[in-house]
This record gives structure tokens, sequence and C-alpha cells, in this order.
């Protein structure tokens, strides 16, 4: 009986104690009346110091070896109320256990299991030992329930978004974890509006026999504010660009949610390294924010250079060719993290591609970033000779939590370079003008930017728009009839990646990526281009046309070293063209190995692969050797 109204006292200890600091303080689980758990004293290994010691160093003699004390199992009986035994049914309590000190955690867990369903009183009375049988006799008692739970001094809209809805608080099991995980939900929603030191207790609180009645009250403390950002370490990021890249800014109610999205958002920057989490020091009202950067080394050079088998070599044509790809990327530039890329491409012979990006983080002081690209592609092949130009403007909002979420437009046209005039039908590509609004999503969990081990990446982008056939005066009128020239076109693709490791050093690299394009008239200098080292490894680079395709990869990396590894991998494609001229579907497949490392001019790469689809053989001598250097400074 002791044992109950000792239970009634902690309850009401636990009913109006009190919460400190940034975090919620609970009462102690009511304490148990179970035998104590003794730590059995060690013999005494040393000995008493004899005249024929004199002069000589004492060694303690080792202590004399006690055989292990034999586990003996032992059977637990329950003994409680007939009401309350269907009940302990639900809890499967274990009645053969291997020894004395399993049956003790046995019974423990049992009562903190009856506590945690609102049977606050529960308790083992009485233990006895009996050779290979323990009988516990068990107290259930009743079941709190709240009475009613009532808004002290916190707003509506605070007890809201911590959770708070008085019908979960009227007539319900009172449960101690519930009602402290709604203590830390309205502490974190004071943290996050200036009051770090908040406190929140249950104030006024009555026991009417098993039913509680009470009011939160939340004692908010001083309103802390931001006061300013302090770099420490090796870095040239402007503090100006950080304030308003992580939207820290002074005189602002301190957030500690802002805190943690601050070293979230740091870390997706590829130019900058946190090395700890950022620490905060209040004094006098303020918040202080101390952040340890070192920058990292992201600048780029690329120049990759490809040797191709030729098929088809004409008069004076070798039987390889050689194609490039050179990329200039600066990132951070003048500490204000901008950012410029340039890449030039030379697929084959007949065909180049240029690229150029510019990105201009925390547009007019908002966390928006504002970018452009534009690219230009043109093939000069005598047959189908024809240029493609488009430019695109993108606003993206960057979260710590949700991704990057982009809004763009872009504009996409192409015009022939060669026509026939004395042609009967269209050609495979005609002149067109494509103004198109999309959304594009990224989400990302990798552990590094350029060599992760571990994480997800995933990407997606959806656009629609009006496309215009325009008419070129150099082919007949009247191969447009029955040409519907403008039409609604939409396009989306998608990029899945997750990185997993396996072993030591090993890593497993599993990505599926995929694009559509849907309209009722597609040409060829409309669609895809598919193939080469950066899609489909095993194939001459933008081999092939498609309106959709997929390709899955498989590869595997050993790293010997930080940056150093070697791979393996398989790539599987799905293409289909849906084109007037040509309807048909492949499966290209490409499998191959390579690897990669750091020298002093860059990271070194080398991929050799094979390629087999419906046109192509798996074959030796139509292997495909890639090799380049990667120039970080």
């Amino acid at each position: 009986m002791y044992t109950r109204l000792a239970g009634y006292w902690l309850l009401l200890v636990l009913l109006v104690g009190t919460v400190g600091g940034a975090w919620a303080q609970t009462a102690p689980p009511l304490n148990l009346n179970l035998p104590p758990q003794q730590t059995p004293t060690v013999p005494d290994s040393s000995r008493a110091r004899t005249p024929a010691d004199s002069g000589r160093v004492a060694v303690p003699r080792p202590a004399p070896s006690r055989p292990l004390p034999v586990r003996r199992p032992r059977t637990l009986i329950l003994q409680t109320e007939a009401a309350d035994q269907p009940l302990l049914r639900r809890y499967r309590v274990k009645t053969s256990l291997p020894d004395s000190l399993a049956v003790l955690r046995e019974v423990r867990e049992l009562v903190l299991a009856l506590q945690g369903e609102s049977y606050l009183t529960a308790s083992a009375d009485d233990m006895r030992w009996h050779h290979d049988t323990v009988r516990v006799q068990l107290y259930v008692g009743e079941k709190f329930l709240w009475a009613r739970l009532r808004n002290g001094n916190l707003g509506d809209g605070l007890l809201t978004r911590a959770g708070y809805r008085e019908k979960l608080y009227r007539g319900q099991p009172f449960q101690p974890q519930e009602w402290s995980r709604l203590q830390e939900r309205i502490l974190q929603e004071a943290e996050n509006q200036g009051f770090p030191f908040a406190t929140v207790r249950l104030d006024s609180a009555q026991l009417r026999g098993a039913d509680i009645e009470g009011r939160v009250l939340l004692e908010r403390g001083p309103l802390i504010v931001f006061d300013s950002l302090q770099i420490v370490g090796s870095t040239k990021v402007r503090k100006r660009f950080l304030t308003k890249y992580l939207q820290l800014f002074p005189e602002q109610p301190f957030s500690q949610q802002r805190v943690e999205e601050a070293a979230r958002r740091l870390r997706q920057l590829p130019y900058l390294q946190l090395k700890a989490e950022p620490e905060v020091r209040f004094a006098k009202g303020r918040a202080r924010v101390y952040l340890l950067l070192e920058d990292r080394t992201a600048n780029q050079f690329d120049a990759i250079v490809g040797i191709l088998p030729n098929p088809t070599p004409g008069i004076g044509q070798k039987r390889v060719q050689v194609t490039g790809d050179v990329t200039i990327a600066l990132r951070n530039i003048k500490g204000g993290g901008k950012g410029l890329g340039l890449q030039w491409r030379k697929v084959d012979l007949n065909s180049q591609q240029l690229d150029a990006q510019y990105t201009h983080p925390t547009f007019f002081g908002t966390p928006l970033e504002l970018g452009g690209s534009f690219n230009l592609y043109r093939q000069s092949d005598p047959v189908n000779a024809f240029q493609t130009l488009r430019p695109r403007i993108q606003l993206t909002y960057p979260t710590a939590r949700a991704g990057r979420i982009s809004f763009f437009t872009e504009w996409r046209s192409s015009r022939l370079l060669a026509t026939d005039s004395l042609a009967t039908t269209l050609p495979a590509n005609i002149d067109t003008r494509f103004t198109s609004y999309g959304l594009d999503y990224t989400w990302t969990t990798l552990d590094d930017a350029y060599f992760p081990r571990s994480g997800i990446l995933a990407n997606g982008q959806t656009s629609v728009g009006s496309k215009i056939i325009s008419r070129n005066s150099q082919l007949k009128a009247e191969l447009y009839q029955g040409l519907p020239l403008r039409t609604t076109q939409v396009s989306a693709s998608t990029r899945l990646e997750r990185y997993t490791r396996i072993g030591r050093g090993g890593v497993l690299l599993t990505r599926l990526r995929g694009e559509a394009l849907f309209n009722r008239r597609l040409f060829l200098n409309d669609l895809f281009r598919v193939g080469g080292l950066a899609t489909l490894r095993g194939f001459n680079e933008l081999n092939f046309y498609a309106s959709q395709y997929a390709v899955g990869t498989a590869e595997f990396r050993q790293f010997t070293g930080p940056d150093a590894y070697v791979f393996a991998f398989v790539d599987q494609g799905y293409l289909r063209q849906d084109i007037l001229t040509q309807v048909g579907e492949n499966s290209p497949t490409g499998v191959g190995a390579g690897l990669s490392f750091r020298t002093g001019a860059g990271q070194f790469q080398f991929v050799y692969a094979l390629g087999r689809d419906n046109q192509q053989k798996l074959a030796l001598n139509s292997g495909k050797i890639h090799f380049g250097i990667t120039s970080r400074f």
C-alpha cells in the first residue's frame, strides 16, 4: 500500500513539474519496488608487508581464480487481480528467463510499459524468490484520463502549430510520453519565435480520482534577436553574401530552426566546406552565430578527348575520329557566390555544341537565385544541316529541407542551313519556334558533391508550351498543306541516383534517367540526343535520336583513396523514335570499366566501353575509349 501512496505523490510532482531551458525536462519514471541490484565485491589481492619485504619490490599476488557463477533459468509467475489478467496478456510477458537479472529486467519493462499506457500507479509490490521460481505481486491500478487540458497564456496559433487539439485532451488516456512531446513541440515553436529560454509547465493541476485537469502555461523568458555572423576559418566568401543566403539578418528574432537550416544550406554549396556545426553564443539579449568554414577547390577545367572508330570513312578521311569536350566552370566569383560556366563539345566530324551558364544568388537580397543559360547546337551534315538555339531564364528558390524549386521559361528556335528546293516531301528537319514554361525540382542527400559514397539525388522537370512551324521560303508551299503549324508540346524528364556503401571502400551507384517529348508532329531536330560518356556509354556521342528514352545504370566503384577509384558498369537503355519518316524502338546496352585518380595536373579518368544495339554487336573492335583530366582550382 505504501508503494501506491508514493506513486500518487510522484504523480502530483510529475503534473506540476516545470520544464527549463530550451528543452523539456520530464519527471523521472516512478520508482519500482524491486530488489536492489548489488555489485559483488572484488577480493583484495594485496597483502600486508613483513620484515622480509624490506628492500624488495612488493609484487601483489594474483587473486585466486574463482569459478564463474552458473546461470540458472528462472520461471516468472505474475500474481494480480483477475480483472487485470486480460490486460497483461497483451504485453506477452516472458515466463521462462535465463537468469535472475533477466527476471528483473522483464518486470521493470512491464511496469514501465503499464505506466506509459496511462496506468501511472502500476508497481511491483512484492517479489518472492523460491529456488527456480519468482513470484511477483503486480498492482496495475486505474487508468488515468485527461479530464481537460486548457490553454493558459499561449496563443492559439502557437498551440495549433504545436499539434494541440482540445479533443485530444478530453476524456483521452493520460500518457506521460505524449504530454512530454507536446511540451517539446511548444518549446520548439517558442525558440523559433525568439524565446530560446522558455519554459512550459502544467499549471493548476487537479486530480479527481483518475481524472487529470490543468492548463498549459508558458514562461517565455527574455526576447533574443540575432546579432551577426562570425566566420571562423580560411575562406574568401563574403559575410554579406552569407547573411543574405542564410537569411540570418541582425535584429530579427532568434530562430533555432534557421540555425539548423543554415548548416544544411551551407552543405549544398560546392565551394564551401562546413567543418563543424554552427555554434550560437548568447549575451545581452543577442545571439551571435559562429560558422567554421573552409574553401574547397570548386573551379573546374575539363579537357576530355575521345577516340572513336569511323564506321564509314570517306575519301581522304581516317578510320578513327577524334572528339573533344572542354568545360570551364567558375564558382563563388569574388566571394559572392556567383557562378559562370562554359562548355564546348565536338561530338563528331559534323556536329558541335556550345553551352553557357550564369548564376546569381541572393537576387535583390532575397533567398532567390537567378540563372540564365544558352545552348547552341550546329550540325553541318550536307544531308541534315541545321542549327538550334535554346536560351533559358530560371528563378530558383533553394530550401534547406525541401530541395531546390525552379521556375523557368525557355525559347527554342531551329532553322535549316541547307535545303533542297526540288524536294517533293518535307525534310526530316524543319524550321520551328518553341516557347515553354516549366517547373524544375531537385532534392539531394549526397554526403559529397564530387565523390559521393552515400545518399540520394532526385530531379524532375516538366514544361509545356506552344510550338510554331515556320515556312521555309526555299521549300514548296504545297509541302506545308495539311500540316498543323501551331501545336501544344509537353516535355518531361527525371533523374534518380542512389549511392550505397558496400564493404570497405565499395560504393554501388544505381541510376535512372529519362526524358519524354509529346507533340502531334515531331521532326528530327526536335528530338533528344542520347549516347556517349554522359548518358549511354559504349556508343558515339549523341548517337541516337529519341522522342522518349530511359537509361538505367548499375555501377560499382571501389575507392582506393579519398578521390581515387576503379569501377565497372552496365548501362541499359530503351529508346523510342516517333516521327513521320521513322517509327521504331531500340534497347541499347553498354558495358565497360575504368579508373579515376588524382594527379598533379588534376583528376584523370579513363573509360573503356562496349555497346550493343539493333545495328551494332558487342565486339572489341567497336569499343569506345574516353580519357581526360579534370582540373579544379
